[in-house]
């Protein structure tokens, strides 16, 4: 289960500012491209399941996950998630030939669960990929312990700004940023939706 703090920020300028106060403790920038898919028939968004396939820094890694039974709630994300590495020119293949994504199981333990828990297992064309966005993540180290994320979220419909905190402690992690964007005249509010579900949405919130 990975569990998350979830804030979002209302606009570049807030963006900028929070990245200001958290400069000294940079660790690293990423620059995430997430693609998403699903079964033809849409077998994994029946079942409220994602399946993506994200590039790091063009393609210097290649992540793939399976996310279930997600819940956002006051700004808590939990989610039950399930991911690994892969070769990223195995990442391009499947991104560009959807299909391929069956012929992959044999090396990705993740694509295999994919295949014989949907029932897409030996169907043709069975795969179809829905698109996705550009994140740019910068990673911080934070004195309190905490590694931070501090997202922007590059949609066709446009930019969504978000700062995020895997915990064990949701509700400690919480207390603390809160308190650590008030002090710095930040303005937030709870997440309320998944980039994901943004992205399916196509339109920012509000």
């Amino acid at each position: 289960m990975e569990i998350e703090v979830k804030l979002r920020l209302p606009d570049a300028a807030a963006h900028r500012r929070l990245s200001d106060v958290l400069a000294p403790h940079h660790l690293r920038t990423h620059l995430q491209e997430n693609l998403f898919f699903d079964g033809a028939a849409g077998e994994l968004s029946s079942r409220f399941a994602v399946f993506r396939i994200r590039f790091y820094d063009a393609d210097a890694r290649c992540v793939v996950s399976l996310k279930a039974k997600a819940r956002l709630v006051g700004g808590v994300s939990r989610v039950e998630e399930d991911e690994e590495d892969i070769d990223p020119s195995l990442g391009r293949a499947c991104a560009a030939e959807p299909w391929r994504i069956a012929d992959a199981a044999g090396s990705s333990r993740i694509m295999k669960r994919v295949l014989e828990e949907f029932g897409l297992d030996g169907k043709v064309a069975s795969f179809v990929c829905l698109g996705g966005f550009l994140n740019v993540r910068a990673v911080y180290g934070w004195n309190e312990g905490l590694t931070l994320e501090l997202d922007e979220t590059q949609y066709d419909f446009g930019t969504s700004f978000e700062l995020e905190c895997e915990t064990t402690d949701p509700e400690r992690a919480k207390e603390l940023l809160e308190r650590f964007l008030k002090e710095n005249g930040i303005p937030y509010s709870y997440s309320e939706a998944s980039k994901f579900a943004v992205f399916r949405a196509g339109k920012l919130l509000p």
